[in-house]
């Protein structure tokens, strides 16, 4: 191999996400701004918003595939972390209804509650482990994360949005419904292929780093989708502005508090990413249905933050391991 490719390579490995969003993001302004393109972009749309559930599908399959599930218990840093979550979603909770904001404040403010009440993302495990973290861990606490936004969410939204046509129990199944789509069935799959069909078990754990590679791609098109919504809302550049750089507070706040609470049980990175990184597509989709529609911009920018802290940390570490 020459070594302009393997530079090449390289650098694709280092820096897979930041060119999956960079990717995702010209390719959407390509087809939204070329009249040309216009069928191709009505054509594909559908396609991509049916290719995204089955990206997240196999990523959770070929992570779940490596998982011990004889491991997959509950540790005492999960319950810190779990305890921080609570507390900011009641802080911002009380803040929305003891000052009753409205129009610009109250749409800030759930941005902000949207890239906090969300659930740890599925594809956490998939970075700590590439980070040298407990895999088991990670999916536990992606468990309990779930099971937290789908209680805190149907107390929440109907307070903050008066006119949301949701009751309790209706919005709490629908959400663990969506929750136990996402993660018991390919968990379930992985479990079976596992234990009782060991040959292509053996195949997908030894394509190395597939799961990571997926969820490029489906940050691929997360990321186009995210400037559609940004494209077409229909606000001021410094409400867009604001909501950008309060989801860049809330990410290094996130993943700071995380990694300060993993300190003291020596798991700093799995604290850190179990806080930090959300599952921004589903918080965008929960915005975007139950409040106002440009709140779902918070998320959507998180992804961007989110995924930078990523990028660094999987350089440093492959840096470190060099070393």
């Amino acid at each position: 191999m020459r070594s302009d490719d393997s530079t090449v390579i390289r650098f694709l490995k280092d820096w897979t996400l930041p060119v999956s969003m960079g990717t995702g993001c010209l390719l959407y302004l390509i087809f939204a701004f070329t009249p040309q393109l216009e069928s191709a972009a009505e054509f594909f749309d559908p396609i991509f918003d049916a290719i995204l559930p089955m990206f997240m599908f196999l990523i959770l399959f070929v992570t779940f595939c490596k998982v011990d599930f004889h491991k997959l218990r509950p540790v005492t840093w999960h319950f810190w972390v779990s305890m921080f979550q609570l507390l900011f979603i009641g802080l911002l909770m009380g803040l929305i209804l003891g000052f009753s904001m409205k129009g610009d404040s109250l749409i800030l403010m759930e941005a902000i509650l949207m890239c906090v009440i969300a659930p740890c993302a599925a594809a956490a495990a998939v970075v700590t482990q590439k980070l040298g973290g407990s895999l088991e861990q990670m999916t536990t606490y992606t468990f309990i994360s779930n099971f937290i936004t789908a209680m805190m969410v149907p107390v929440c939204f109907p307070l903050i949005e008066k006119g949301t046509d949701m009751t309790f129990w209706a919005a709490f199944y629908k959400i663990l419904y969506e929750v136990a789509i996402v993660l018991l069935v390919p968990m379930l799959l992985a479990y079976i292929v596992k234990h009782h069909a060991h040959r292509l078990h053996q195949k997908v754990i030894s394509i190395k780093d597939l799961s990571y590679y997926l969820w490029g791609c489906s940050l691929m098109i997360v990321t186009g989708t995210t400037v559609k919504n940004i494209v077409h809302s229909n606000t001021t550049l410094t409400l867009l502005m604001a909501i950008a750089i309060l989801g860049l507070m809330m990410c290094i706040v996130q993943f700071a508090v995380g990694r300060f609470i993993g300190h003291y049980f020596n798991h700093t990175q799995e604290a850190g990413q179990a806080l930090g990184q959300k599952n921004t597509a589903f918080a965008i989709w929960m915005a975007y249905t139950y409040l106002n529609p440009l709140s779902s911009v918070g998320p959507g920018c998180y992804i961007l933050w989110q995924n930078i802290v990523n990028s660094v940390e999987i350089w440093q570490h492959r840096r470190t391991n060099k070393g």
